[in-house]
C-alpha cells in the first residue's frame, strides 16, 4: 500500500488550498479527485474573493485563469415585471490588489490543481474514495474504488463537497437535511465582448455581478445571479430544497421562469447557452456545522458547511479553511502527533477567523427566513407598487400619495406584522 503523509478527498478550492499548504510545508500530499480533472465536478457561481486566494497562492492574479475582475455588484428585488434595485460600483476594483474576480471554476480549478503540483503534491483524477481506513479507531489512509486502491496517510483531509458521505461514515457529520441545502442550477451563456459591456455600462475587461431576489425564486427562499466573463454571463438560481418540493418546482422552472423576466431577458438577448450545470449548495450555516476533526481526520470548505449565502460568500471561506487545515496537518506530522487533540488546532484556528465569527453572527438568519416566507413574495410586491407610485407623476399630492403608499402596504402586512417582522429581522441579523 503506497502512504503519503496527507491525502486530501476532492479536488475543489478547499481540497487543493489544503493540498498547497500541506506540500509547501514539506510534508507527502495527495489529491484524490473523482472527476477526470478538477473543476470538472466542481461548481459554483463564479465569484473568486482576492484576499483567501492571494493567501494560498501570492499574486495569483498575473497568470490564474481569471474572467473579470468585479468593479460593480448590483441587487435586485423582482416582484412580476417589475424590479427594484440598487448598486455599488468602484472603478478602483478593477486594479491590484482587487476585491474579487469572476472564474469559470473548469479553468480556475486546473489551475490551481498545477500550483499543488508545483508546490510538490501528486493528484489522482477519475478515482472515488469510498471510505477512511482504520486500525482499531485510528485512520490510517482511505479506501478507493480502485482495485488495489487503498492509499496510507497519517491525515486526511476530507474536502468532498456538499456531499459528506464519508464525513458521515466518520461520525463527524449527519445526513443531510432539506431545509439544510439548496439546490442550484446555472447556464453559461456566450456574448461578444463588446455586448457584454455595453450592456453593463463596463470598460474594457470590468466585470459586474447582480444577485436578484424575491420573484427570481417564485417567492421561495433563494437567489438568482447574473455574472460577466469575457464573452459569456453566467445566470443561475437556487432555493433550498424543502419549499422546491413543496411548491413543486424544478430548478429549471426557475430558471426558465427568471430568464423570461423583462430585465433578465434584455441582458441575455442574442447569447447562445454553452453549458447547463447543476449542484448542491450548503446553507445550514453555523447550527449545521458538523464536528470539525477526529484523530487523523479534518473537514473543509462545503463538507463542513462553509458557506456565507447572505453575502455570496463561500470560495473565500473554502479556501482559507482547506490552507489553515494543509498547515495543522504538517505541523502534526513533523510532531509526530495526528491525535484528536493534537488536530484541535484546527478548530481553534478556524474558529479564530472570520469562517466561524460570520457564520455565528448570522446563525439565526436561516430560521428566520425558512419560518417567514412571506418575506420573499409580499415585501417585494410592496416595494415595487411603493417605487410605482413614488416615481409616478400624474399630479397627485406628494402628501396624498405618501398616504397610498402606506395604506397599500398595511393592506399587505397589518402595522402589528410588519413590527413583528421589523423585529424578528433585527434578532437575525444582529
Amino acid at each position: 500500500m503506497e502512504k503519503f503523509d496527507v491525502i486530501v478527498v476532492g479536488g475543489g478550492p478547499a481540497g487543493l488550498s489544503a493540498a498547497i499548504s500541506a506540500a509547501k510545508a514539506g510534508v507527502r500530499t495527495c489529491v484524490i479527485e473523482r472527476g477526470d480533472y478538477p473543476g470538472t465536478k466542481n461548481i459554483m457561481g463564479g465569484v473568486l474573493y482576492t484576499k483567501s486566494t492571494e493567501a494560498v497562492v501570492p499574486e495569483f492574479w498575473r497568470e490564474a485563469p481569471l474572467e473579470r475582475p468585479v468593479i460593480e455588484q448590483r441587487y435586485g428585488i423582482l416582484s412580476g415585471d417589475e424590479i427594484v434595485s440598487m448598486a455599488y460600483r468602484d472603478p478602483s476594483w478593477d486594479q491590484p490588489p482587487y476585491n474579487a474576480h469572476t472564474v469559470l471554476r473548469v479553468k480556475f480549478d486546473r489551475w490551481l490543481a498545477q500550483q499543488a503540483e508545483k508546490a510538490g503534491a501528486l493528484i489522482i483524477t477519475e478515482t472515488v474514495v469510498e471510505d477512511l481506513l482504520y486500525d482499531g479507531d485510528e485512520v490510517i489512509g482511505v479506501h478507493t474504488g480502485r482495485s488495489e486502491g487503498d492509499l496510507g496517510a497519517k491525515v486526511v483531509i476530507l474536502a468532498e463537497g456538499v456531499n459528506n458521505f464519508i464525513a458521515q461514515k466518520a461520525g463527524l457529520a449527519k445526513p443531510l437535511k432539506a431545509e439544510n441545502v439548496a439546490v442550484a442550477v446555472k447556464e453559461i451563456i456566450s456574448l461578444p465582448t463588446e455586448k457584454i459591456e455595453d450592456r453593463f455600462c463596463l470598460e474594457p475587461g470590468q466585470g459586474a455581478t447582480i444577485e436578484l431576489f424575491g420573484d427570481s425564486t417564485q417567492g421561495m427562499v433563494g437567489t438568482a445571479f447574473i455574472y460577466t466573463n469575457k464573452d459569456s454571463l453566467s445566470i443561475g438560481v437556487g432555493a433550498l430544497i424543502k419549499p422546491l418540493i413543496s411548491a413543486k418546482w424544478t430548478p429549471n422552472d426557475l430558471l426558465d421562469a427568471l430568464k423570461a423576466k423583462p430585465y433578465v431577458k434584455r441582458l441575455l438577448q442574442g447569447g447562445e447557452i454553452k453549458e447547463y450545470l447543476a449542484h448542491m449548495i450548503p446553507e445550514g450555516g453555523y447550527n449545521a456545522i458538523p464536528k470539525l476533526y477526529r484523530q487523523g481526520v479534518m473537514v473543509v470548505g462545503d463538507t463542513a458547511m462553509f458557506v456565507n449565502g447572505l453575502h455570496r460568500e463561500g470560495s473565500n471561506l473554502a479556501m482559507t479553511s482547506g490552507k489553515i487545515a494543509g498547515e495543522v496537518a504538517a505541523q502534526a506530522i513533523k510532531i509526530g502527533d495526528v491525535s484528536e487533540r493534537s488536530l484541535n488546532h484546527y478548530d481553534d484556528r478556524v474558529r479564530d477567523s472570520f469562517i466561524i465569527k460570520d457564520l455565528h453572527k448570522y446563525r439565526k438568519t436561516g430560521e428566520f427566513l425558512e419560518s417567514n416566507p412571506h418575506l420573499f413574495k409580499v415585501y417585494p410586491e410592496i416595494a415595487s407598487k411603493a417605487m410605482k407610485k413614488f416615481f409616478t407623476a400624474d399630479e397627485t399630492p406628494k402628501k396624498e400619495v405618501q398616504k397610498q403608499i402606506m395604506k397599500m402596504a398595511f393592506e399587505k402586512r397589518s402595522k402589528r406584522e410588519l413590527l413583528g417582522d421589523i423585529f424578528s429581522a433585527w434578532r437575525a441579523f444582529k
